[in-house]
């Protein structure tokens, strides 16, 4: 999106599978900022993430659109980058300059301390019930709703087909040990095997792509956390095996995601875990020609392929006497409508959270075949533990320990520590 206002229909061929994904789905720069809520209850504040360069636009947008049709209110934006969001919001907590609504990948730490509003206190009951149910339930915390499903993600494996042509390979792999064979191939060739990125931008989703295809994760069969467990030890072993044979790119410790899906769209890289939107962000920007190929994600034994299912939510948080309250639910109400929701889906290349923005993006079937494997691995994905409290604190330690297991550290003793941050804050 650009400086100017995009209509719906412009947007529509950029995510075609949103009502796929509703049926599938539903039976299972900165801007100003002040003292959130106004001294009137019409001012208030938004910190929304950055997604990509097109987010402050649309908000900028929907911002104006807003005020216009309801004179009196304002809303004030801030717009922040994914890699400074976390230390940004322990700020606002801790100094308790929290904004009115927050765009966050976590609520239920927010909602245990008692800090933010029920969603069924701050958006209608048509808007609540237009959440798909699966990211509804996603988005509660001991049984209540406090989260509000904002848009989602699929990550599939991709690959570059002219790279794999010259390294005579002949299809995308399905085991750990083709993913290593096919890497050093892919070496050999003069490109980089894999993108690997542990750096502290989102490491916690890297590595829980690689152990839950290795029947790991983060928990137990329980719902008990176990970070330590044997098959997470093994997978930071293998992806260290494969960095000190230097297939991956170098430093995978300090590499953020969005750097290797450049290099990826740049044609330097064979194959990563990536997400749907890395065509709109990344790869059409760069060369919309690239001949590439998305598959399932490899596991280690090649005969179970789990997605990893990705939610970002909009929080409502709690202010003084409550007279910040009528404005936010008029607010998120206002965004909520379906042709504001499927404008940023399809803006920023998302899958839709709602059954009446995916009827909207339905309408222009153009890039159904692109967005079908995202749509249809959705429905049975694996999610983080968002819904635990603890998951702020372990997604903090995920991010900063564990790419050290891959750069010189203990894999065991780095899970370790980690483990031990998630039983601190059960």
């Amino acid at each position: 999106m650009r400086a100017e206002r995009y209509s719906v229909k412009r947007h529509l061929a950029c995510l075609a599978g949103g009502l796929s994904l509703a049926l599938a789905l539903t039976g299972c720069g900165k801007g100003s900022s002040s003292d959130s809520g106004g001294s009137d209850g019409r001012t208030i504040r938004f910190v929304a993430a950055k997604y990509d360069d097109d987010t402050q636009a649309y908000w900028t947008a929907l911002i104006k659109d807003f005020e216009s049709a309801n004179p009196g209110y304002r809303v004030n934006l801030e717009v922040v980058d994914w890699e400074q969001m976390d230390s940004k919001v322990k700020t606002y907590v801790q100094t308790k300059q929290e904004p009115d609504i927050l765009n966050y990948n976590k609520f239920s730490d927010f909602a245990r301390d008692g800090l933010v509003h029920k969603a069924q206190d701050v958006v209608s009951p048509k808007v609540l019930a237009d959440f798909l149910p699966l990211f509804r339930q996603k988005a509660q915390y001991e049984g209540t709703q406090y989260g509000l499903p904002f848009i989602s993600s699929a990550r599939m494996f991709f690959y570059n087909k002219d790279i794999f042509a010259k390294a005579g390979i002949a299809r995308p792999p399905s085991t750990w040990a083709e993913v290593e064979a096919d890497a050093k191939k892919i070496k050999q060739a003069g490109y980089i095997g894999l993108g690997l990125p542990l750096g502290p931008e989102e490491a916690q989703a890297e590595f829980q792509i690689w152990a839950m295809n290795n029947g790991g994760g983060w928990t137990d069969a329980s719902g008990t956390w176990a970070i330590d467990q044997q098959a997470n030890v093994d997978t930071l072993t293998y992806l260290r095996k494969l960095t000190k044979d230097k297939v991956t790119q170098p430093n995978p410790e300090t590499t953020n995601r969005k750097d290797v899906f450049n290099q990826f769209a740049q044609g330097r890289i064979g194959m990563l875990n990536g997400a749907v939107f890395m065509r709109k962000g990344f790869i059409d920007p760069v060369d919309a020609k690239l001949n590439y190929g998305v598959a399932p994600l490899p596991s280690k034994d090649g005969s179970t392929h789990k997605t990893l299912g990705v939610q970002d939510y909009l929080v409502a948080f709690k202010k003084g006497d409550g007279s910040n309250k009528a404005a936010v639910k008029k607010f998120l109400d206002f965004f909520y409508q379906k042709e504001n929701a499927a404008e940023f889906v399809s803006t920023e290349g998302f899958l839709s959270v709602t059954k009446s923005a995916g009827e909207v993006l339905s309408s222009d079937s153009r890039d159904a075949a692109y967005y079908k494997p995202f749509v249809d691995a959705l429905s049975d994905a694996e999610f983080a533990p968002t819904d635990d409290p603890a998951w702020a604190a372990v997604d903090g330690a995920v991010k900063q320990r564990i790419g050290t297991a891959v750069a010189g550290g203990d894999p065991a003793k780095v899970l370790d520590e980690i483990q031990k941050t998630a039983q601190k804050g059960d």
